[in-house]
């Protein structure tokens, strides 16, 4: 079975079409992030956020999970409490049995301490194992609602960004989230027992020494808040390098022949080095700042801990108290003051996950594609009428790409749709699709408007075949089976036969079992386009859409992909955008396009008769093409000629 769409495919219509097409259609996508790769350090998009409101959504993700939850918090109350015991036993037996010098006591004594020390420690353990799996689980399901909705999202949304920067947020950030959530949150909880707990034994033992601890308290809370507002900006800006890097890094790897093709190493290597030098700025002031944390934190308690030994000191000269209290109290100040000492050593992790966490609330924030109208239409039994009327669209209110068009396809008619690059063909068939909505005016199928249609229903009767192609390093089976996941293998094979792809699949290693690498790379183009012309059959669609299908294949290839495009296009309703106008002579209407205006129509022989822009083009490339063409038949005709005499 093939694999469900990854981000990759998100971007592209085979998600939406079942994949049916290949790679994607819409406008190319920029940089990504808030000022491109290159923008600055401390752009506006890295001040920080509300951590609070980020925590307390996060909270929605831990509710299905309050009885895991409400064990490790009473585990943490036993482990807590039991270290907090602990620390008054080693004061007792001080004054009990080691200053009288009751050996057998204090031999009775230790064992009950060593107890409760095994038992502490083991709460502790248990705790940190349910941790673990309640922390995989919401980060499962983090991820997967981060997935979901990645799909879900319009095209608008991945016309501003990088795959690598999309990727970021659904691998790095996620992860810091699963890291700090397994690590963290136990440490959290431990930390508030035992400062509430070391607090209310100290003020027992002796209210004028705590009063010298709390002291201490707000000089440390005020240097860590401040220190904490400011490291989680630069956490956040490191986070959105990282995306950066990562988009630059998947661009390379995957246009490396274009890099060396070009000898762009030098540049690529430049580029690679200016990102990666900004994130190393960003990581190292993050690193920087929240490392401040944990030495003030030592400098303050370490004053206290000294102020507080000298006291005690004088209190146990004067006989105010005995030495057993003093060292029960001077361990509880040790509780009192390491969970403080344990966060500011968490503290980055932290400010990283709250960073990371903001990320990822962002794209989950960001909005779906509109919903099915109430009400809305499931196409079925479809014809294949396609009305377009009065559209005008623009991806910007402010440049309009389409303006006052007006096309009508026929059931089982071809319509050929050309023009300069720009003209908004492309973006013609984008707004059948629904991949954008119009403007004003209206898009029918079949005499219903394709926004009163449910978009499953919609994707379903149209079939898309792409200039490039895009195949899963799946099988070849499973790659044609993407049009329809349901297929047998026998009409898996009939459709490869119809469209001339069978004859080379069956010359593969392992024929149709044959694993084909990242994006096909092991077959050639033609080959990648009869896949995809395979894949289309398989789906069986009503409607059609071949944009610049062959424009990437040379002559002889071209000549065997525009045979099993005719097989294709029977009986369907196409619409085929070429630049090779040889390609569509036999459209039953060609519309010439040019800056969004439809500004000639007719079938070939119309437009040559009319001698406008058309008959300028096509007579510009027939005697190219024509020479080509013939020379491409006649080497065709020799190497049939030759198998018999070579047999």
């Amino acid at each position: 079975m093939a694999r469900k769409p990854d981000i990759e495919q998100s971007r592209s219509l085979e998600p939406a079409m079942r994949g049916i097409g290949s790679t994607p259609m819409g406008r190319g996508g920029g940089g990504g992030g808030t000022g491109g790769p290159f923008g600055g350090m401390f752009d506006a998009a890295a001040k920080p956020k509300d951590a609070k409101m980020t925590l307390r959504r996060l909270m929605a993700f831990l509710g299905p999970h309050v009885s895991s939850l409400t064990l490790v918090f009473v585990l943490v109350l036993v482990s807590s409490g039991l270290s907090l015991l602990a620390s008054r036993m080693i004061g007792i037996a001080i004054d009990r049995y080691i200053v009288p010098g009751d050996l057998a006591g204090l031999a009775r004594h230790v064992a009950w301490l060593v107890l409760v020390y095994l038992v502490a420690n083991g709460s502790a353990w248990l705790q940190t194992f349910i941790m673990a799996g309640v922390s995989q689980r919401v980060v499962k399901e983090l991820r997967r609602q981060l997935f979901a909705h990645i799909q879900r999202l319009p095209m608008t949304y991945f016309d501003g960004r990088t795959r690598g920067e999309i990727m970021s947020r659904l691998a790095n950030d996620v992860e810091t989230v699963s890291q700090t959530l397994s690590t963290s949150a136990t440490l959290v909880f431990s930390s508030v027992v035992t400062v509430v707990g070391a607090l209310a034994a100290m003020l027992a033992l002796s209210p004028l020494m705590a009063l010298v601890t709390l002291v201490s308290v707000p000089l440390a809370t005020v240097l860590a808040r401040r220190i904490a507002s400011h490291s989680r900006g630069m956490f956040r800006q490191r986070q959105q390098h990282l995306g950066r890097l990562n988009g630059l890094i998947e661009e390379s790897v995957t246009g490396h022949r274009v890099v060396q093709a070009y000898g762009q190493e030098t540049n690529i290597l430049r580029e690679f080095a200016a990102v990666n030098d900004r994130l190393r700025q960003a990581g190292t002031a993050a690193e920087t700042w929240s490392g401040m944390v944990r030495p003030l934190m030592t400098v303050v308690s370490s004053i206290s801990f000294g102020a507080l030994a000298v006291m005690g000191g004088l209190l146990v000269l004067r006989g105010r108290m005995r030495i057993g209290r003093i060292a029960s109290f001077m361990q509880y100040n040790k509780q009192f003051s390491g969970p403080v000492n344990a966060l500011a050593t968490q503290f980055n992790t932290l400010q990283s996950a709250i960073a990371g966490l903001e990320r990822v609330y962002e794209v989950l924030d960001e909005a779906p594609e509109t919903e099915d109208q109430p009400g809305a239409v499931s196409l079925e039994n479809v014809a294949g009428d396609v009305q377009f009327q009065d559209v005008i669209f623009g991806y910007r209110p402010d440049k309009m790409v389409l303006r006052d068009v007006s096309l009508h396809a026929e059931p089982g008619r071809t319509i050929a749709i050309v023009g300069p690059t720009g003209a908004g063909k492309t973006t013609l068939v984008n707004l059948l699709m629904r991949f954008y909505d119009v403007g004003k005016g209206s898009i029918a199928l079949d005499g219903h408007d394709v926004r009163s249609v449910t978009r499953d229903s919609l994707r379903h009767a149209i079939g898309v075949v792409l200039q490039d192609t895009y195949l899963f390093a799946e099988s070849v089976r499973d790659n044609i089976r993407y049009g329809r996941l349901d297929a047998s293998e026998e009409e898996i094979i009939a459709a490869a036969k119809l469209t001339g792809a069978d004859s080379f699949i069956q010359r593969l290693p392992g024929g149709y079992a044959t694993v084909l690498t990242e994006e096909g790379a092991n077959l050639s183009q033609g080959q990648r386009q009869l896949l995809s012309i395979t894949r289309a059959v398989l789906a069986n669609p009503r409607v059609l859409i071949l944009d610049e299908a062959t424009s990437s294949v040379d002559t002889l290839t071209e000549l065997k992909v525009q045979k099993a495009m005719l097989k294709l296009m029977k009986g369907r309703t196409s619409f085929v955008i070429a630049h090779r106008l040889s390609t569509i002579r036999s459209a039953d209407e060609i519309v010439f396009m040019d800056d969004g205006r439809i500004v000639e129509r007719g079938n070939h022989q119309q437009l040559l008769d009319l001698k406008g822009r058309y008959a300028s083009l096509y007579y510009s490339q027939f005697h190219r093409e024509e020479m080509v063409r013939q020379a491409a038949t006649r080497a065709e005709s020799a190497t049939m000629v030759m198998r018999p005499l070579e047999a």
